[in-house]
């Protein structure tokens, strides 16, 4: 589900649940009407994002490509480090501000498998992202 919230100068997704192939065919219509909003800043709020894949970080490519062609901005807001990790894999981590200081409010959290044994901690993977970042 994709909520797009308005304000003078910000447009605002909120994206619940996943963010890939299956469901492709809304956005469209979705990119359409945030192009046509003309919003100088595009904050898309992962807090809720369940998953997501190069499909989804296609849409969100596309959305801060278009923004940025108009002089605008795209913030990520509550992303983790595997939507990250994803788009920077697709090299289109450039494209976006990253809200490191907003956090999400643990009700609307979907709940995530525990991590097994030797998986890279959020602090370790932050890092190594914004270290990757400043040597490119």
């Amino acid at each position: 589900m994709i909520e797009i919230a308005t304000s003078s100068t910000t447009a605002t997704l909120v994206i619940a649940g996943d963010l890939d192939l299956a469901e492709r065919d809304q956005f469209p219509e979705i990119a359409a009407r945030v192009v046509g909003l003309r919003r100088q800043l595009l904050v898309i709020d992962m807090c809720r994002v369940t998953f997501m894949d190069s499909t989804g970080a296609a849409f969100l490519i596309s959305l801060a490509d278009a923004g940025r062609k108009r002089g605008g901005a795209t913030v990520l807001r509550g992303a983790d480090e595997r939507d990250l990790f994803v788009l920077e894999v697709c090299g289109a981590l450039d494209l976006f501000r990253i809200d490191g200081d907003h956090r999400c409010d643990p009700a609307s959290m979907p709940t995530v498998p525990p991590r097994t044994a030797g998986a890279q901690s959020a602090g370790s993977r932050r890092a190594a992202l914004a270290q990757r970042r400043r040597r490119a």
